[in-house]
């Protein structure tokens, strides 16, 4: 992109200023562009087969685990050998088909979500290189700032899609497969079933928004090579990385900084009232990474070689 185009003067209220005013009319194919270069990433990302089959393996992910607590649960209703190993809410699950979908977020949250968090964000810039069809993005008259911001953007409705994905596989299986009716809260009280349902969409809400520091990360590693494999491989492998550190008890020092410390405090919806400040934490995190590794990406790709 020429240094001319991103730096046209622009003239003030009053017409004067170092050059003329520029007509509403030539600055509307740029803004109608930028729009243009948000829905195409959209639409990319959410048209890829590797996509599809990812929204297929995490909609998946509450049925087996719907299929296995029905194998197992007793005659009065009670699950066989819960020993609470399994995902949180397991035990509920047979009493109130709701709270499948609370122990399916807290299943795929570990892994099976950043994961594919991981494999689409960090192919989001690599990929791109990888085809060639990078330097013609880099050049369009959007530029790069509004380019990387429609790359993470299109991985945020990814997150956002991929949670409400897995509640709403777990509500469907839950329904089929087991009675439904009013809530009992972690805090021992009863709420009606309209309040659970909306506490599950804020809990789905909630989880996306706790995988925004893994999307950032994955972006940053994504402008560093021109390997989509490379990129995703690589997000994957800090995720796992991550994750171990964030169980050993000799680092606990550094856990809190971490960003899947906090991914369980969700659970704290379920209190009555409702707790706040586990998920303030997880929030408060996830946009400090989001800042540090969305401003690398950023400094990242307007430093890098167009031609190359």
């Amino acid at each position: 992109m020429s240094r001319a185009e991103t730096q046209a003067p622009e003239a003030g209220a009053d017409g004067g200023g170092a050059g003329p005013a520029v007509p509403e009319a030539a600055r509307t194919p740029r803004v109608w562009w930028s729009l243009g270069l948000f829905r195409s990433e959209l639409l990319t990302v959410f048209r890829r087969r590797r996509t599809l089959a990812l929204f297929a393996v995490l909609a998946g992910v509450p049925l087996l685990v719907g299929i296995a607590v029905r194998i197992e649960t007793r005659g009065d209703g009670s699950v066989g050998r819960g020993n609470g190993d399994g995902p949180a809410f397991i035990e509920q699950v047979s009493n109130n088909g709701l709270f499948l979908t609370f122990a399916a977020l807290a299943a795929t949250l570990p892994f099976f979500l950043p994961m594919a968090i991981g494999v689409v964000a960090g192919d989001s810039v690599a990929g791109e290189a990888s085809a060639g069809t990078l330097r013609y993005l880099l050049v369009a008259p959007a530029g790069r700032t509004r380019l990387l911001l429609a790359k993470f953007t299109s991985v945020l409705a990814f997150c956002l899609a991929g949670a409400l994905v897995v509640a709403a596989s777990g509500l469907i299986v839950g329904v089929i497969l087991f009675p439904i009716g009013d809530v009992t809260t972690l805090s021992g009280t009863t709420i009606p079933l309209a309040d659970g349902i909306a506490r599950a969409l804020l809990i789905a809400v909630l989880v996306a928004a706790s995988l925004v520091g893994i999307a950032a990360l994955g972006l940053f590693v994504s402008t560093l090579t021109d390997s989509g494999i490379g990129a995703m491989a690589g997000t994957v492998g800090l995720l796992i990385t991550v994750q171990i550190v964030d169980t050993i008890p000799q680092l606990h020092a550094v856990q809190p900084f971490l960003f899947p410390h906090y991914w369980l405090s969700f659970a704290d919806v379920l209190r009555d009232p409702m707790q706040w400040n586990g998920i303030g934490k997880n929030l408060g995190l996830q946009l400090v990474y989001a800042a540090v590794f969305g401003s690398a990406a950023w400094s990242r790709l307007t430093s890098r070689d167009v031609t190359a």
